[in-house]
């Protein structure tokens, strides 16, 4: 079992701040979101990863590299705490560029030679799912006992336009995927699929004979996604734990103050922060944008 990541994106929504950073690289107060999602791969298991990555994201394969001269630093200073924060992870990492935008299928279409016939696991940065076992854990264990593709998804009830929904079809104790609309207009449930995927080879196998008759634009793998869902080859798994969407600027700040929440050590600062907030209200901005309350005269 290998995972892949997608993180070739532009990550245009963060703009300015991702035009030299990846938003892969945003970080949830002590690490950067791409961790979490190796985190997930190493705990299910998996040792061998492959990115999608692109010209824009070199600072990818910097970050996930070793810092020799750095560890060594450490080690001489005796600041083995710090030493631990960048050991090396058990992992093979693989980078894939993506040349050109042609959208999610194009990318895992980049990955078919690495992959091999086995299935694989898909994550996306942008939803991070805090719970144990971890989400790749979860869905790696209904494969095995189902062989079947895996989307993993929540309730949601707000902005169902922003998101993949799926159309649920109970089969016995199970949920299967009928069909999924992309950002649809009339949704057809609340079941939103977030950003991990178990596949199969056979969905690569499908992407390949779409993407020859695909002329412009980006290539997406709902199609060939919808044809395994209608032979009922295709489960959603509803997520357990706590999650954080960090696929734009405002869910990102709400996620930051969810998992400061959460933090086993920051949580405390956190609070007497917000308790701090609610004791003193803000003070109001005047027009020049300075403060109107508790002023020093200047000579």
């Amino acid at each position: 079992m290998k995972g892949v990541i997608v993180a070739a994106g532009y990550g245009s929504r963060f703009l300015p701040l991702t035009k030299t950073l990846p938003k892969e690289m945003l970080p949830l107060f002590d690490k950067p979101l791409i961790d979490f999602i190796l985190d997930e791969f190493e705990e299910a298991g998996i040792k061998d990863v492959v990115v999608i990555t692109s010209r824009r994201k070199k600072m990818l394969e910097d970050y996930l590299d070793r810092e020799v001269e750095l560890e060594e630093a450490l080690r001489k200073d005796g600041r083995k705490e710090l030493l631990e924060r960048i050991k090396p992870r058990n992992l093979n990492i693989v980078f894939i560029r993506q040349q050109e935008m042609k959208g999610t299928g194009h990318a895992l279409l980049l990955a078919k030679p690495v992959l091999g016939k086995e299935a694989f696991v898909v994550a996306y940065p942008d939803d991070i799912v805090l719970s144990k076992p971890g989400l790749t854990k979860q869905i790696l264990a209904l494969h095995e006992k189902t062989g079947k593709i895996i989307l993993a998804v929540r309730e949601e009830n707000e902005n169902l336009s922003r998101y993949g929904v799926i159309q649920p079809k109970k089969i016995g104790q199970s949920i299967y995927v009928e069909s999924i609309v992309e950002k649809p207009i009339n949704p057809p449930s609340n079941l939103v699929s977030i950003g991990r995927y178990l596949y199969t080879h056979e969905l690569l196998e499908l992407l390949e004979e779409g993407f020859k008759d695909h002329k412009d634009g980006e290539f997406f793998q709902m199609d060939a996604l919808n044809h395994l869902a209608r032979q009922d080859k295709v489960m959603a798994y509803e997520t357990e734990g706590l999650m954080l969407d960090t696929g734009e600027p405002y869910s990102y700040l709400n996620s930051l103050f969810l998992y400061l929440q959460n933090h086993p050590t920051a949580s405390k600062v956190f609070r007497n922060f917000v308790e701090g907030c609610s004791a003193s209200p803000p003070v109001p901005l005047s027009k020049s944008g300075e403060g109107t309350k508790n002023k020093t005269k200047r000579g």
